[in-house]
């Protein structure tokens, strides 16, 4: 039997003058991880000291909301801001985009190396170890929010989850799907669809273990674009994959049938990844620098 998403509150933190939300809260312990694993890896290196990691961060934090906000409106929701350009600015009401938060995060690094007079390169193979811990809390944001949820499934039950927060989508399905009433008649007054916790997916794959794998592997010197090839490879594929049991977007077809447009955004990642790491051992250039 599947079981019922708690519903948490949104609110992690009412401290009377202000309300932390979860999703809130989550960027700032992102930014803090990043930071203190950014400062440990410098440790070991001296190339980056710990001013200039105080830096990056901060530019990579511009990168990630500045990036994510435009990336969402332009990719997700273009009509409403011709329709309403403030809606760019509203980002209390959430939406945020992975792939805007990587090219903005791209456009920050490329600035951050100009200042200090470093290949792009070198500082994104720096930083790319400690990104997925970020990805790993925001798609736990996305879990306590009960949004982002999976697709429906008509399987085995014993690993799903009813999302109370996916009512109305679960009744359009339904009315478009009649052999799904009998399932959701399951839940009597709840009347709901199993699905996948697709965030928990998410949270494991791009986020927990691709930090192992890039962690270990970041662990001995690397030739310049080996590490942010991975970091491609790694994230492009678990995404790719996990997209199969999480709820397209609204409003967007399906590409062919099957492809969402979050495995669109991702298949991009994947073949740079490729391309990346065949020149990263062709040109065996080695930026690292030991303490």
């Amino acid at each position: 039997m599947a079981i019922i998403h708690p519903q948490f509150n949104p609110v992690a933190l009412d401290l009377g003058f202000i309300e932390l939300h979860w999703y809130g809260l989550m960027y700032l312990l992102a930014f803090l991880f990043a930071y203190g694993l950014a400062s440990y890896r410098a440790k070991k290196r001296v190339d980056f000291t710990q001013e200039m990691v105080s830096d990056l961060v901060f530019y990579g934090a511009l990168g990630v909301i500045l990036g994510g906000r435009i990336g969402y409106v332009i990719l997700y929701n273009f009509g409403e801001f011709l329709s309403n350009p403030s809606y760019l600015l509203r980002v209390w009401e959430g939406g945020m985009s992975f792939h805007g938060g990587f090219v903005g995060v791209l456009f920050a690094m490329y600035f951050f190396g100009r200042k200090y007079k470093k290949h792009a390169f070198t500082v994104l193979d720096f930083i790319a170890p400690a990104v997925p811990t970020g990805l790993l809390l925001g798609r736990l944001g996305n879990f306590i929010n009960g949004e982002l949820w999976g697709r429906v499934s008509h399987g085995d039950y014993g690993h799903l989850m009813y999302f109370p927060q996916a009512v109305h989508a679960d009744h359009e399905l339904i009315n478009t799907d009649p052999s799904l009433h009998n399932i959701a008649m399951q839940m009597g007054d709840y009347f709901l669809l199993p699905r996948h916790p697709s965030q928990l997916y998410q949270a494991l794959t791009e986020g927990a273990l691709l930090f192992i794998l890039l962690w270990w592997f970041s662990t001995k010197p690397r030739p310049r674009y080996a590490v942010s090839a991975l970091f491609l490879l790694g994230y492009g594929c678990s995404r790719f994959i996990t997209e199969f049991f999480r709820q397209p977007d609204v409003g967007y077809e399906l590409i062919f049938g099957w492809m969402s447009k979050g495995q669109l955004y991702s298949s991009p990642m994947i073949i740079a990844g490729l391309i990346l790491m065949v020149l990263a051992y062709k040109k065996n250039i080695y930026d690292w620098q030991k303490a």
